[in-house]
């Protein structure tokens, strides 16, 4: 998932999200997103998040019936 999402944005699945400078280049830092919440304020106006290791442990999932 190489989409680019904005603080504030609700995260579309559970794990830590990479912070991006605002032309895209990494910055070295990471979120924790949670599935369904907003994410967090970066640091510096115009950085952007985008997926890095998404969550494996059904973190976001419908429990089992």
């Amino acid at each position: 998932m190489a989409t680019n999402l904005k603080p504030g944005e609700i995260a579309p699945r559970s794990g830590e999200y990479e912070i991006k400078g605002p032309r895209g280049g990494d910055t070295g830092q990471e979120r924790t997103g949670v599935k369904g919440k907003p994410l967090p304020p970066t640091p510096k106006a115009g950085q952007t998040y985008e997926m890095h290791r998404p969550a494996h442990n059904g973190a976001g999932k419908a429990p089992k019936k």
